[in-house]
């Protein structure tokens, strides 16, 4: 089989990360006010206006005119044909979204490329440790943010989780390639149709009678959604870096920031809701993420079907990814209360080698320790970590069509 490459451990990660990328997250609870300073974001000044209450009224208003016209299918079907971020659009899409898409596509002017070449070459060395915490830090966190859950349930995608998890995979992948916001790259053409799809969900959404039993939003999507959702993604991912003593020089975390500042601008947030610094970043987290994580019969269910994506894959070392396999990971990555939220058993062989095993592997990974001086237990664990990821990129893999396709939907979850 093939060694495992960049692409399919980011993929994996993407997969797993992303899941909410597409559909709505949690904001905090209305009952917390809404506090952190426009001043620490990077326009560095703002109305200070609540994100709950904000959405994307320019977006929502074309594609909700869209769906009400029966136009989504055809443009659907056009914008298929749009993959790099310097092609030119379709011809024949309405003219609204056209004009539309030419701002929506455009790079801020405080992009950096010089800090996105550096993003590049801390991409490229961490791509390991990218895949674990995009899958088992921020994919399952997903699960266990409320709102996110119930969104991802009862809209369209919930009903074909593994078609969901190759197309949101397409993010995490894309901000990690080499070209990502050059024209001949797709992260500029993945931001602009997943804000599409997030303006498809928020129209559709609220249409459920099955949503709308559990939800306690009247849309869902607003701006703080939509930063819960970014946190559980690159700052819970460089806050296990940080934990995992991973040896990182300044100027790669800041380019690691910045490839994620631009998505969320390109994804339609404000720039007043975005961190300038990962202090800003932490601080913004521990207002609208961490006081909102909980469990919920939709994300129970949801965690269930992300395990059993577990699977025989042929050839390997290990053979297959085991649904064990991937509770332990998740139970190390996310710990004990919230593994129990999702009823993720204990898995004592798994559970003692990722416990056991994982910072020393990472210090073995980063030079700081000589293999044959670190434990037995990582010396004999230590490709398999490497398997361990390569299975489950082909496990998610194994169902992809391509190329990968984002669309904005046109029902909710027709099971519900």
């Amino acid at each position: 089989m093939d060694k495992p490459s960049r692409r399919n451990v980011l993929m994996t990660g993407g997969a797993l990360g992303a899941v909410g990328a597409l559909t709505a997250a949690t904001p905090a609870q209305a009952s917390r006010l809404w506090t952190w300073s426009p001043e620490g974001s990077i326009a560095g000044a703002g109305a200070g206006a609540d994100p709950r209450g904000v959405w994307d009224p320019e977006a929502d208003q074309l594609v909700a005119s869209l769906l009400d016209r029966g136009a989504v299918p055809d443009v659907n079907r056009k914008l298929r044909t749009w993959t790099k971020n310097g092609q030119a659009l379709p011809s024949g899409l309405p003219a609204d979204l056209r004009d539309f898409m030419e701002r929506a596509r455009r790079l801020p002017s405080w992009a950096d490329q010089a800090k996105l070449d550096t993003a590049v070459d801390f991409n490229e060395k961490r791509g390991l440790y990218l895949g674990v915490t995009y899958g088992f830090a921020s994919g399952m966190m997903s699960t266990v943010i409320p709102r996110e859950a119930r969104a991802v349930y009862y809209s369209k995608g919930g009903a074909d989780m593994r078609d969901r998890i190759t197309k949101t995979a397409k993010l995490g992948y894309d901000i990690g390639t080499a070209n990502a916001y050059k024209p001949d790259g797709e992260m500029i053409v993945t931001c602009v149709k997943t804000r599409l799809a997030h303006a498809g969900v928020r129209h559709l959404l609220p249409k459920s009678p099955y949503w709308n039993k559990v939800a306690d939003e009247t849309v869902p999507i607003s701006q703080a959604d939509m930063m819960v959702t970014w946190h559980s993604l690159p700052t819970t991912v460089m806050q296990n870096l940080v934990k995992w003593k991973v040896p990182i020089p300044a100027a790669e975390s800041e380019a690691f920031l910045h490839s994620w500042q631009l998505c969320a601008h390109m994804l339609g947030i404000k720039d007043e809701y975005i961190p300038k610094s990962w202090d800003e970043a932490n601080s913004q987290a521990k207002q609208v993420l961490d006081p909102i994580l909980a469990p919920t019969p939709e994300g129970i269910k949801l965690a269930d079907m992300l395990l059993n994506l577990a699977t025989i894959v042929p050839g390997g070392p290990l053979k297959y990814v085991t649904k064990p396999i991937l509770g332990a990971l998740t139970r190390y990555v996310l710990g004990d209360e919230i593994a129990g939220w999702l009823n993720i058993r204990r898995y004592p062989l798994w559970d003692t080698i990722f416990e056991t095993a994982w910072e020393p592997f990472v210090r073995v990974r980063e030079g700081l320790l000589e293999l044959e001086d670190a434990p037995g237990i990582v010396q004999s664990s230590y490709w398999a970590f490497d398997e361990i990821l390569r299975l489950s990129a082909l496990l998610v893999l194994s169902g992809a069509d391509y190329p990968i396709s984002i669309e904005i939907p046109v029902t909710n979850n027709p099971d519900y």
